[in-house]
């Protein structure tokens, strides 16, 4: 079964941006956002993913995750179908010790947000944290895409 192991950070400046090897923009939509299974329809660039995800472990660091590239007309026809509430974000990637870091600049009604996040082999495994990796937010639902969906971080009081 395939696992995603994550950590998530509150990115604290835009120095990220210097050391990024690559910008993406993302598109994505939930088809269905129950936190047992959130089923996500996502056009990186110019590719469409599907993407489904169990529910998280007790701490949030990992969970079930199965994704399958398909078609980009596909992926545009079933934003049709999705719930409220489309993310946009810009993705940049860093290389820091041994691993990339995924910092997301959030767009739309979720502007201001900036999540980093580093994938693990294990749950264990140690990485190091770059200068501008903040509080840790993993495994706090609030910051999970398929909620800022329907909370967006613009209505956070």
């Amino acid at each position: 079964m395939p696992l995603e192991i994550e950590r998530k950070f509150l990115i604290k400046n835009s120095s990220y941006k210097t050391d990024s090897f690559k910008v993406s923009f993302i598109k994505q939509g939930f088809l269905n956002s129950n936190k047992n299974r959130v089923v996500r329809v996502r056009i990186l660039d110019n590719s469409g993913f599907l993407t489904i995800k169990g529910i998280s472990s007790s701490n949030g660091t990992s969970r079930f995750e199965w994704e399958k590239e398909i078609p980009l007309e596909e992926a545009n026809e079933l934003f049709q179908l999705c719930e409220k509430g489309v993310i946009e974000k810009y993705r940049y990637y860093v290389n820091h010790g041994d691993h990339i870091y995924e910092i997301d600049e959030f767009k739309g009604e979720n502007e201001g947000l900036v999540i980093g996040e580093v994938e693990l082999g294990s749950v264990d495994e140690s990485f190091s944290k770059p200068t501008w990796v903040g509080v840790e937010v993993t495994g706090d639902t609030k910051f999970y895409n398929s909620e800022l969906s329907k909370n967006p971080f613009s209505k956070w009081v």
